[in-house]
Order: structure tokens, then C-alpha cells, then sequence
């Protein structure tokens, strides 16, 4: 039989400023309902986002426990569903009626060992993985909007660039800018993809706005998530 889990919500200031949702401490499961109160604020945000993505990451305590084939379970009365996990831990929750008025719960489809589950808000990803910097600075701002409205604490808080984060196992991981007909290779970094993840070798990239800024990102490889900067 499972237990509850016991729960620590907080708001909590990230890179991409989300709401904490629950935290398993020891159990192996959260609250659909939790999930749901704290994904639906974006949901109902009324400010510009079209340039944003909006997911639900399960974040481990202890490094690489998620690994290939890792997915979120639905499990309530009359439903469950299977939501597999990117290699950053994240899915899309889907906003189910029945799940939330069953009172399901979300589990990993196996143990983790304890984690977290908390939204996540990063950058629309483009296919030909080329990106305009004005384009990424507007959809900054569309994040720090949306971060703003859901953590005053982030008012004084300015977009001062973005961090591009690519597979562990890409060979060719980084990008390079373009401006005034000179192209200039970004070095190449390990760090977690965001604020306080336990796994911080994920190759990532970081292109920092400049006045009047008309530069092209070009990437080499696509990135997993391209994650909006605050300072």
C-alpha cells in the first residue's frame, strides 16, 4: 500500500523562477492535485508566453537516477497513464479532470530514491536550430513576465542572456554566433541544466545579450533545453 508523501511546498526563486511542488521524502510518490495547482498558474497566466515552454521536471536527490527509459505514472481509481521523462527529467502534465478529482498520485516507474517535482519554464526550441539573439531576448523577457508574477522576490531581477544545455552524450555540443559578417565559437561548459540539479555535467552554452544586440545563435547540435538567465 503507499504511503503519502510529506509535503514541502515553497516558492522558491530558479533560473527559470518556478513554484516547488512536493518533495518525497523517502516515499516514492506526490500529489496529482499539487502538481496540478502549481502547473495550472501558468495555464492562467495572462501575459505573453507563446515564445515559452512550460514542463513538469522530476528531479532525483542523488545523481543519474533517471536514465534511459524513465517515465512519470498517473495512478488514480479509474485512470493511469505512462509520461515518459526527456533526458532533463522532464514531461508535459497533461491537466486531467478525473486524475485531479480521484486525488491521484504521480510516481516514477522506479525508485528514484527520493525527489522533487517542480515546474519548469525554458525557451521555445527552433528545428533548424538557428535563433535570432532579439528573438531569444523577447522570449527572456516572456520569462522573467511570467517570473515576476509568480515570485515578487524576482521584480529587481533583469534577462541578461540565455543558457543553451545539449545531451551528455552529443559529440559535437556548442554553438557559435554570427554578427558583422564574424562568426565567434561560445566555449563550451559542464553545469547542471538548471538552479540546484544534482546532475551538473550536462554540456551547455552561455550567450549573453548585448545593446543593441543583432546576432544569430547557430547551434551545432539540437539543444535539450535552452534555459532563460536572471541576474
Amino acid at each position: 500500500m503507499m504511503q503519502r508523501v510529506h509535503l514541502s511546498a515553497c516558492v522558491t526563486l530558479l533560473l527559470t523562477a518556478g513554484v516547488a511542488v512536493a518533495q518525497a521524502r523517502g516515499d516514492e510518490w506526490v500529489s496529482y492535485r499539487d502538481a496540478y495547482r502549481t502547473m495550472v498558474v501558468f495555464d492562467k497566466y495572462g501575459g505573453p508566453k507563446n515564445l515559452l515552454q512550460h514542463q513538469l521536471q522530476v528531479r532525483p536527490r542523488a545523481r543519474g537516477m533517471l536514465g534511459d527509459g524513465a517515465s512519470l505514472l498517473i495512478k488514480g481509481r479509474t485512470l493511469q497513464t505512462s509520461l515518459v521523462l526527456d533526458p532533463l527529467g522532464r514531461t508535459t502534465l497533461p491537466l486531467l479532470k478525473a486524475a485531479y478529482d480521484e486525488n491521484a498520485v504521480l510516481a516514477p516507474n522506479r525508485s528514484l530514491g527520493g525527489f522533487t517535482v517542480r515546474p519548469r519554464i525554458s525557451l521555445a526550441l527552433r528545428a533548424d536550430g538557428s535563433y535570432d539573439a532579439t528573438e531569444l531576448r523577447a522570449a527572456c523577457e516572456q520569462a522573467l513576465g511570467f517570473a515576476r508574477h509568480a515570485d515578487a522576490s524576482v521584480r529587481s531581477q533583469a534577462c541578461v542572456g540565455v543558457q543553451l544545455v545539449f545531451p551528455k552524450t552529443s559529440v559535437d555540443a556548442g554553438a557559435r554566433v554570427r554578427a558583422g559578417g564574424a562568426e565567434t565559437i561560445l566555449p563550451v561548459t559542464r553545469a547542471p541544466a538548471f538552479a540546484g540539479d544534482v546532475d551538473d555535467d550536462f554540456p551547455v552554452v552561455t550567450y549573453r545579450f548585448a545593446p543593441a544586440d543583432a546576432a544569430q545563435i547557430v547551434t551545432y547540435h539540437a539543444p535539450l533545453a535552452i534555459v532563460p538567465v536572471f541576474e
